[in-house]
């Protein structure tokens, strides 16, 4: 397991990864999301007001995280594939002094990761929060994505290390 503290806003966040093929309670959950590989490039969206990103997002009533994953695949990068679990970020808000009862997300979530093999590739129509998607090599990453960070690296590194 390896954490790091991120600013979200005007707090201070923990972050804890967990290589781990257990999911949390589904009502834990915050989002899940997903490292998609094509020929083994790496998959980026470029989300309006965001920049580029791995695709992820929020479970809807009746989904599994698995379902959700692909749901936003689809919607946000126009693709479709075979999904590994990786396991999950542990949000911590513990030390948060922001953190309250009413905060939008409990004071322990997760974030759920999969890994994509992409075996289909969809026009891409740009319809929901996505400008543009890429592929790039696993090793670029950094200089797309502004909130890179050393969980995510080991995010990758697990990913790619899998077949």
């Amino acid at each position: 397991m390896t954490t790091t503290y991120v600013e979200w806003g005007e707090s201070r966040v923990k972050l804890t990864w967990k290589k781990d093929y257990l999911l949390p309670l589904i009502n834990e959950i915050t989002s899940v999301h997903g490292f998609c590989f094509y020929d083994d490039h790496f998959l980026l969206v470029d989300l309006k007001h965001r920049g580029w990103d791995i695709p992820g997002g929020h479970i809807k009533a009746g989904e599994t995280p698995e379902e959700c994953f692909k749901r936003e695949a689809r919607e946000e990068a126009y693709i479709e594939g075979e999904c590994t679990l990786l396991g999950y970020i542990i949000v911590d808000h513990s030390e948060n002094p922001a953190w309250t009862d009413d905060s939008p997300y409990p004071q322990i979530g997760f974030q759920v990761f999969y890994k994509m093999e992409i075996t289909r590739l969809l026009p891409f129509e740009g319809k929901y929060e996505t400008t543009q998607r890429i592929f790039i090599n696993p090793e670029e990453v950094s200089a797309y994505h502004s909130e890179w960070n050393i969980l995510f690296q080991e995010i990758l590194n697990h990913a790619t290390s899998i077949q």
